[in-house]
């Protein structure tokens, strides 16, 4: 029951468009073929009907028989020459008068009915013999009738139908024709989207495809290519991660194997001891060394973790997601103050994501703020549909040759590498902003340190 459509649906889009392109005009022939047909045939059996009036008004109207002779002895050759049977009905008889050496023509009730005068004329179409026939009335008592053949009729509509059917055949030949060639050249495009991704498939080469004209086709090859330029900068981001994050752990790691292995040498038999004052030392770093991995771990975890596509649609408060930053600030840096103010915002976003970039901005201002001093921190609209979270330290400030680079991953100045971190933070920072919408952005403040913006968009 489903067999042509299940055959339909495993034929190939272009061997579709061409049964498409097929079936419309086929449709569209067939309707314009039966409408010319149809206005043809009624102008012929028209005209027919207007002949036979015409003749019957010349009969009604000319010279009258008196005699049923003078309708037998009519010449019959006349009659045969225009294909054509006359008669003469007589109702008080009830005979029917037609000249010798004709056809009878046909008769009907409706006939005999115009012979007594209950009515003007009758036409009608006798199947038996194929002809057109009319009855009018002649004479009191008398109607004429004349059946004219409708085989000249009939041959010119079927030869119409031939060469109407010939012309819709060709019409749907050149129409398949043509689908095809339209279906080639407008899914070659397609194709090539095919070749594409079969080749991404088997080879994971990103190239991207070239791309002429401005149709959708051509809009869909320019889609196509903007998801291999993001699956090709995916990929270049995680091998840059995986480069970077080696590197970063092959020096703690190679310390602590150092260290590790200096302990247990020393509990070696006929080996160097160690004095505890070494021991406790060398046991200080291992701790140090474990406290940088975890940072460097977690922090790692963390960007992958916001590198991962996320749709977020959680209201949020952002001056509460600051209130729990500052707290958590607060308890890990006791040395410094905090200037806030902080004005009324909300927003759609992770309030989790929000909370650990303003916190990382606060880490690193207490970080190279020096002991005594204050860390400013302002949430505040700006009036243009956002919101900004500043937080500005009492530290140096940036060097001008490190301001474009602060946000890359595991890029640290010279006056951080001797400080405890990651070289993460502010990198998690900028992800964060740019899945909420939002930038990140570093400069001077007018105390001297360093300013971190956050810009955020929302509402009051």
């Amino acid at each position: 029951m489903f067999e042509p459509q299940g055959r339909l649906q495993k034929a190939s889009l272009r061997a579709r468009v061409t049964w498409l392109a097929a079936f419309c005009v086929a449709g569209a022939v067939a309707l314009v073929s039966f409408g010319a047909y149809m206005i043809v045939r009624k102008s012929v059996y028209d005209a027919l009907d207007e002949s036979l009036r015409s003749r019957a008004a010349t009969v009604a109207t000319g010279g009258k028989v008196t005699t049923p002779d003078e309708v037998e002895n009519f010449p019959a050759a006349f009659l045969a020459a225009g294909d054509v049977k006359m008669g003469l009905l007589q109702a008080n008889t009830g005979q029917i008068l037609f000249p010798k050496g004709s056809d009878r023509p046909p008769t009907v009730d409706e006939a005999w009915d115009v012979a007594q005068g209950e009515r003007p004329d009758y036409l009608w179409t006798d199947h038996k013999t194929e002809s057109r026939v009319i009855a009018v009335k002649y004479a009191p008592g008398q109607a004429v009738i004349i059946a004219q053949s409708m085989s000249p009729q009939r041959t010119t509509l079927a030869k119409l139908s031939v060469v109407l059917l010939l012309i819709g055949g060709a019409g749907v030949l050149l129409a398949a024709i043509a689908g095809t060639a339209v279906a080639r050249t407008g899914l070659r495009p397609v194709q090539r989207l095919t070749e594409a991704t079969e080749r991404v498939a088997n080879t994971g080469d990103l190239t991207p495809i070239p791309v002429s004209g401005d149709d959708e086709l051509a809009r869909l090859t320019h889609s196509f290519n903007a998801m291999l330029g993001a699956v090709a900068e995916s990929q270049e981001r995680q091998r840059r991660l995986v480069a970077d994050a080696g590197h970063e752990l092959r020096t703690p790691l190679t310390s602590m194997r150092t260290n590790l292995e200096l302990l247990l040498a020393s509990e070696r038999p006929n080996s160097p001891t160690l004095s505890e004052e070494d021991k406790r030392e060398i046991q200080s770093d291992v701790r140090a060394q474990l406290d940088e991995l975890t940072t460097l771990i977690g922090d790692l975890v963390e960007l992958a973790r916001e590198d991962a596509p996320q749709v977020v649609h959680e209201p949020v408060d952002l001056h509460e997601v600051v209130e729990r930053s500052l707290d958590r600030a607060r308890r890990r840096a006791s040395n410094v103050t905090f200037d806030v103010q902080m004005q009324p915002w909300t927003l759609l976003g992770d309030s989790s994501a929000l909370e650990r970039a303003v916190l990382n901005l606060l880490d690193n201002a207490v970080k190279f703020s020096p002991s005594g001093s204050a860390v400013r921190l302002h949430l505040r609209q700006v009036g243009d549909g956002s919101a900004v979270v500043e937080v500005a330290d009492a530290g140096p400030g940036i060097a001008d040759a490190d301001l474009p680079h602060v946000f890359e991953r595991f890029y640290r100045s010279s006056e951080a590498r001797t400080l405890p971190g990651s070289g993460l933070g502010l990198a998690i920072v900028k992800q964060v902003a740019q899945r909420h919408g939002g930038t990140a952005t570093a400069g001077r403040a007018p105390e001297g340190g360093a300013l971190f913006t956050l810009r955020l968009p929302g509402r009051p």
